[in-house]
């Protein structure tokens, strides 16, 4: 849509026609499909670039309550025009979707069911202890919103209560049965385009996703009570998320790879911190990706679902962004004018530039791109400025939220945050045993995996706590700087208790 606004600079939603000698060619029909994907593989480049080299992390480090709290929240509210677009399908099955998910994971979220389990040393077993529920506080609700739509399509019932279900796809190749198994291959739609337009929008699309993902991140761990978030940890996701950006841009994709804010707020509804559960699901994912037929099967779920489940998650997500204010002085003016202002301006760009985009006219394509996308997104423009005024203004420790010049409550701090010990963090977020055999420690050392493994943050935390590895001698006299961090640590320790208290 950006691409297509940036050539017309009359603000309308009309696609650009291609025009040019590549374009007049038979065989570049879908010359804007390869742009797209052009853009894709850069925010691939991007997203890679930002976990090799450690900058994610070293910004989730960064990122105190005022920063959370605005853009968590933003990230949440941003979602209720489309919330609201798609229940207008059909407010009756809308509101049924969310009474059952408000049912089963508020009120029956304690109510325990009998589970078949399997484990290797008992095989089969039923579990009675297990809040079923809860664990499928949204699963069950979109089933039943799904096979009501489904009995009032089949009764023929007509009026709001059904509403349209979903819209209309083009009818292109309609004739042909969509196959059973399909495998994607490089270059399959032609090769991704990198043009002037590509460049621009794909830095944008890597530097918005980035700052979704790092959010999400940061969510996921206190929905589920998790140790906080480590750098390392961070670094790893972004460069994942980037290795399948460019992935589905080579195979001809028009969207990348980032964290879901709905699927981290459903976390939370249903307590379900299981990496199988996400192991599943990509399984799942590649597996109708593979599958056109049962990929056009999803396409049939009605809008008005779509709508429900936006409504349950994305409330989430505002609920724990408000929830961030506790740990900082909200009377405080500073913080109050930190808040106003990103929150403010988050909505006020994005609305004028989405109504005049002639207004950004640098004379460059690529740049022009670049800020028309990231400036009409309203958690990049939240993000970016309680970022920046979060660093610059001069505040106290009680004012933004930080406990010592450890950051106990950071969520970039690692194993030194009161949500859970050093070795409760090392091992739910240390490597997987495959990744742990092919990276020793020796290599670990070296760039830019310093940056994704565990190892830089344990020996920061040695050299920050004063401790020393064996056989070294340390100082035994404290520097100044020691000793105004020390007390201002004393000064934070009812802070500290009142996190651990709350958490």
């Amino acid at each position: 849509m950006v691409m297509s606004r940036q050539a017309g600079r009359n603000g309308t939603d009309v696609p650009a026609e291609c025009a040019g000698q590549d374009c007049a060619a038979p065989g570049n029909w879908n010359q804007p499909l390869r742009e797209v994907s052009g853009a894709v593989v850069v925010s691939g480049l991007v997203q890679l670039a930002l976990g090799v080299s450690g900058a994610g992390g070293w910004i989730s480090q960064r990122c105190g309550p005022m920063v959370l709290a605005p853009s968590l929240s933003i990230i949440g509210l941003s979602a209720y025009k489309e919330a609201a677009l798609f229940c207008s399908a059909s407010w009756g099955v809308a509101l049924l979707l969310v009474i059952l998910a408000i049912l089963f994971s508020q009120h029956l979220g304690s109510c325990r069911l009998p589970l078949c389990t399997w484990t290797r040393a008992q095989g089969i077993a039923v579990e009675t202890s297990i809040p079923a529920l809860r664990m499928f506080s949204v699963l069950l609700p979109v089933c039943c919103a799904w096979i009501l739509w489904g009995l009032l399509s089949h009764l023929h019932v007509s009026g709001d209560l059904q509403g349209p279900a979903i819209w209309p796809l083009p009818p292109a190749n309609s004739s042909l049965p969509a196959p059973w198994l399909q495998v994607p291959y490089p270059g399959e739609r032609g090769w991704p385009s990198l043009s002037s337009r590509a460049l621009g929008v794909g830095a944008a699309m890597g530097l918005a996703s980035s700052m979704n993902s790092v959010c999400c991140y940061l969510l996921c761990p206190r929905a589920l009570r998790a140790p906080a978030l480590p750098r390392h940890a961070c670094n790893r996701g972004l460069c994942t998320e980037g290795l399948g950006s460019l992935l589905s841009g080579v195979l001809g994709g028009v969207s990348g790879t980032a964290s879901s804010i709905p699927n981290a707020c459903t976390n939370s509804l249903t307590q379900a911190g299981s990496r199988h559960s996400v192991q599943l699901s990509a399984l799942a994912c590649v597996f109708l990706g593979l599958s056109p037929r049962l990929a056009q099967l999803l396409a049939t779920i009605p809008l008005a679902v779509h709508g429900g489940v936006l409504c349950v998650t994305y409330t989430v997500a505002v609920g724990t962004g408000v929830s961030y204010f506790q740990y900082a002085n909200i009377d405080s003016g500073r913080n109050i004018f930190i808040v106003g202002f990103t929150l403010f301006m988050a909505l006020l760009v994005p609305r004028w530039l989405g109504a005049a985009p002639g207004h950004v006219a640098t004379g460059c394509v690529s740049l022009d791109l670049f800020l028309l996308s990231v400036l009409t997104i309203p958690v990049f423009v939240t993000g970016l400025l309680s970022f920046f005024l979060e660093n610059t203004v001069s505040g106290t420790v009680e004012e933004r939220g930080l406990l010592s010049e450890l950051a106990a409550w950071k969520p970039g701090a690692g194993e030194t945050c009161p949500l859970g010990s050093g070795s409760e963090a090392s091992q739910v977020y240390g490597l997987p045993p495959v990744l742990r055999r092919l990276l020793p420690a020796s290599r670990c050392k070296a760039f830019p995996f310093c940056f994704l493994c565990p190892g830089r943050e344990e020996e920061r935390r040695a050299l920050v706590e004063g401790s020393a590895r064996p056989g070294e001698a340390t100082g035994l006299l404290l520097k100044a700087s020691a000793v105004e961090l020390e007390s201002e640590r004393k000064l934070s320790e009812p802070e500290s208790r009142k996190w651990n208290s709350a958490v």
